[in-house]
């Protein structure tokens, strides 16, 4: 099954920017749907941003305009752009196909955005 390694993440401050990346192995990311997902404190993991076999992209509300999502198939990776970030986009980040494979998950990267 297809497995995922999750990078990039730190601590910016409120406007800042991080680039996350996401390198699968054990299959080819072509073969899946795949998005960002993220856990902010307290709260439960939910999708933010996902690009379909087709790059059809859609984004949660409250990053659109903010973050990108983008795929190369070629290198096995997915990133995650984030742009003007803000403390609430403080969370453990992590990348899945869509719908999630349970046996997929990665440990994750953490982001925090102080203000």
């Amino acid at each position: 099954q297809v497995q995922f390694v999750e990078s990039g993440g730190g601590s910016v401050q409120a406007g800042g920017s991080l680039t996350l990346s996401c390198v699968a192995s054990r299959d080819s990311i072509s073969r899946y749907n795949i998005a960002w997902y993220r856990r902010a404190p307290g709260k439960q993991r939910d999708m933010v941003a996902t690009v379909n076999r087709w790059d059809n992209i859609h984004y949660e509300g409250s990053v659109r305009g903010r973050f990108t999502i983008s795929r190369d198939n070629a290198k096995n990776t997915v990133y995650l752009q984030m742009d003007s970030l803000r403390p609430e986009d403080t969370a453990v980040y992590f990348c899945n196909t869509n719908p999630a494979l349970n046996g997929a998950w990665g440990q994750g990267t953490q982001v925090t955005v102080s203000s």
